[in-house]
């Protein structure tokens, strides 16, 4: 599944603009391969993230996998309910399952992807 209005990138990350506010998560292609997640490391709200720069580790059944910051800005708020639950990421990827939120001063979106290029992207791997 892949939702309209929403940028992805290569690695499998989604990311939702709110004004000046980035939500992201991983894409529900990322979950399904990676099978039951078991663990998710969250970030430290307060910090300054590059984007490409890595901001999570996800495990799971199968592997640990690095989830890579789509954009930079400064970490606000993080999903805490991840560290108790999570299979909310294999439940719900697009909504419960988000692994953080971003303050961003301007976004770029140089190198996303809208959501046909990403299913197109995903068609060809």
């Amino acid at each position: 599944m892949v939702l309209e209005g929403l940028y992805y990138t290569k690695e499998h990350e989604w990311v939702k603009i709110e004004t000046d506010t980035a939500v992201v998560g991983i894409t529900d292609y990322a979950q399904q391969s990676l099978g039951e997640i078991t663990f998710v490391e969250l970030p430290a709200a307060g910090k300054k993230v590059e984007a490409g720069g890595e901001l999570a580790i996800v495990e799971s059944s199968k592997a640990a996998s690095d989830v890579y910051c789509p954009l930079a800005g400064e970490i606000i708020e993080i999903n805490s309910q991840l560290e108790s639950e999570p299979e909310l990421i294999n439940e719900d990827c697009f909504g419960q399952g988000w692994i953080c939120k971003l303050k961003i001063e301007k976004p770029d979106l140089t190198g996303l992807m809208n959501s046909q290029e990403y299913e197109q992207y995903i068609k060809g791997l």
